[in-house]
């Protein structure tokens, strides 16, 4: 499987536009060779440069294994394409790189996940434990994109 982003190539900056600093909308995300199988897909976005330890961007599941691509700037109220469930800001959907200025080059993995069940069942708002631990046992594949953001 293999996750891109038109926004950014795997190991380079993220835009500002995606960013605190910028519009805070998520960039548009492309996927392709999903695995035969996949009945649905999950995807989380996490920074382990944080100075607290790993910060929780995005979290989103139940995602259709027929699409290929989230637009950007999904809207965290919209739960009808998939479920997204609460960052590390405690609000729902996405929150962009923000890393303490000066605190140097952060790292940002998005991952997406395919999965061998049709639904998680999980509430919206749900944290990325709830969803880890859920998704244990059916993983069939995963393809993470990197992206860098500095301020």
């Amino acid at each position: 499987m293999i996750l891109q982003s038109p926004a950014f190539d795997d190991g380079q900056p993220i835009p500002t536009e995606y960013s605190c600093e910028g519009k805070d909308r998520s960039p548009e995300l492309t996927w392709k060779d999903v695995p035969a199988g996949t009945r649905s897909l999950a995807l989380t976005c996490v920074d382990p440069d944080a100075p607290m330890g790993d910060w929780i961007h995005w979290i989103a599941w139940n995602i259709s294994p027929s699409q290929s691509s989230l637009p950007a700037g999904m809207d965290p109220v919209d739960q009808t394409r998939f479920t997204q469930g609460t960052n590390s800001w405690g609000r729902t959907g996405y929150g962009g790189p923000c890393p303490p200025p000066g605190h140097g080059t952060h790292h940002y993995y998005f991952t997406l996940f395919a999965l061998d069940v049709d639904t998680l069942h999980l509430d919206s708002g749900a944290r990325l434990p709830d969803l880890q631990a859920l998704m244990e046992g059916h993983i069939l594949a995963k393809a993470t994109l990197m992206g860098t953001y500095e301020r």
